[in-house]
């Protein structure tokens, strides 16, 4: 019995790479996957915040760019840790953040009161206006997945996601 030929890419005489993994030939990695709740929750993460990026593109905001309006619309000022540790972000990607919103006229910055070194950042009525409407279609997102889910369901997946997070954080090592 003749070994099956295996498709090679024209000119390099290379196998040609899949596109991607098919019912039939699961690569050994994705089947190592699918057995590892990480990575069903690594591809729910990525699904979400892909949704959220392509619904978010109408108003010319990332997803960190949203959080941290969202984030400043309900306050009085934060500063850019506080942002950081709220929108779980670096604080390098928050700087970043908050520098192109600056550039936009969403938000201001200004030295605090309390703390001459600390800049306090404050969204401006553009920002807000911004914020509002983007926050309805982000929402519009969110909403949708609740939707596939019953009343009950809804609170024993939150249920069991808080019980990850707790989880998680108390793992040593």
């Amino acid at each position: 019995m003749t070994p099956p030929k295996v498709p090679t890419r024209p000119g390099t005489g290379r196998p040609r790479q899949s596109s991607g993994p098919t019912d039939e030939a699961k690569s050994p990695a994705s089947e190592i996957a699918a057995d590892r709740l990480g990575h069903v929750i690594k591809r729910v993460e990525q699904a979400l915040i892909g949704r959220k990026s392509q619904i978010l593109r109408e108003f010319d905001l990332t997803v960190p760019q949203y959080a941290a309006l969202l984030l400043l619309a309900s306050a009085d000022g934060m500063s850019a840790a506080q942002l950081a540790r709220d929108s779980m972000v670096t604080p390098q990607t928050m700087a970043t953040v908050l520098a192109n919103l600056e550039a936009k006229g969403l938000i201001e910055r200004e030295p605090s009161r309390m703390h001459q070194k600390l800049l306090v950042n404050r969204v401006t009525p553009a920002g807000r206006a911004l914020v509002e409407r983007a926050d309805e279609a982000a929402l519009r997102v969110e909403n949708r997945l609740a939707a596939a889910f019953d009343d009950e369901e809804r609170a024993r997946f939150r249920e069991f996601l808080e019980r990850t997070v707790a989880v998680l954080g108390a793992v040593d090592g």
